[in-house]
């Protein structure tokens, strides 16, 4: 999926070139503050715990990963990312980190997830304005 958004990038991005740095920015933002409005909302609004790993939520997880996939392979073409070296390298760090935090994860998410899932959604808005300011500036 990186690979299909980077060749639908490199297709598009003299059209977008001159405003390139807004979409990145807008892209990283609003997972950021998604993942910063999900860490502060009120714990009762949340469902109880489901298992992800069978059914209709896996496949529809799947799919949202996949899209984001393709949202940072377009990412990648403006920001002419060497995608040969880029694609694997996102699959054996998702692979590895993927193992990791199945391994870690109740035991860490019961002690910071929230924390986390907030301090990972300003990382992300940080990225998204480093990117924005860049070009700016």
């Amino acid at each position: 999926m990186p690979v299909l958004g980077w060749l639908a990038g490199r297709t598009v991005v003299e059209f977008i070139a001159g405003y390139d740095h807004w979409v990145a920015f807008a892209m990283l933002a609003i997972v950021g503050g998604r993942m910063l409005w999900g860490a502060f909302r009120p714990e009762h609004n949340q469902r109880k715990e489901v298992d992800i790993t069978k059914g209709l939520l896996l496949i529809t997880l799947s799919i949202a990963t996949s899209i984001d996939a393709l949202a940072v392979g377009l990412s990648f073409a403006f920001l002419s990312v060497n995608i040969a070296l880029a694609s694997p390298t996102i699959g054996v760090v998702a692979f590895v980190v993927t193992i990791i935090g199945f391994k870690l994860g109740r035991r860490a998410g019961k002690l910071i997830g929230k924390r986390a899932e907030a301090i990972g959604g300003i990382i992300l808005l940080a990225i998204g304005l480093r990117i924005l300011l860049s070009h700016i500036l």
